[in-house]
Formats: structure tokens, sequence, C-alpha cells
């Protein structure tokens, strides 16, 4: 498997985990179980995405082999990005439910 793609797998399977433990900690702006995994697993490639461009470090070597710093990258960014976005879209949602 390619550098890439073991990337976004790590960063989707990160951002679910982010977003569901949003939603289990924040219970007002919990999405549902599978509402929380799709948010977190989208924000969780985003952020991801995001930080490996910003910081090149965080993609891994020039040779597509992937180092340790590079898998803690994509797992931190990608989780906090997962729950960053689940938040958003919950506070959002509970904004117009009452509204």
């Amino acid at each position: 498997m390619s550098a890439t793609i073991i990337n976004l797998i790590i960063q989707i399977i990160a951002g679910a985990v982010g977003g569901n433990a949003i939603g289990s900690a924040s219970k007002n702006i919990s999405l549902g179980g599978l509402g929380n995994t799709i948010a977190g697993a989208l924000g969780g490639i985003g952020l991801g995405q995001l930080g490996g461009a910003v910081i090149p470090m965080l993609q891994g070597a020039a040779d597509g082999s992937l180092d340790i710093g590079a898998i803690i990258g994509q797992i931190v960014g990608g989780g906090v990005g997962g729950g960053i976005l689940t938040a958003i879209i919950g506070a959002i949602k509970n904004g117009m439910a009452k509204a």
C-alpha cells in the first residue's frame, strides 16, 4: 500500500474516534453514533490533509515510507479534525432545532 492510502485510512479512523469521543463527552452536540462517525471521519480527512500540506513532515519521508512521527501526526490531526467538525455540526444542528 502506498503511504497516501495509509495516511487516509489513519485519518478516517482517528477522525471517527475523535468525533465519537466529542459526541459522547457532550450530549448536547452529539449527532448520534452514525452521525458522529461520519462527521468525524470527514473532519479527520480534512484536517489531516491540511496538516500534511502545512507541515510536510506529517506526510512521511520523501521515498513514501512512514515513520512514527508521521503516523502520530496523522492520528492527532485526524482525531482533532474529527472532533472539531462533529462539534461544529452538532452546534449548528442544535441551534437550528431551537430556532
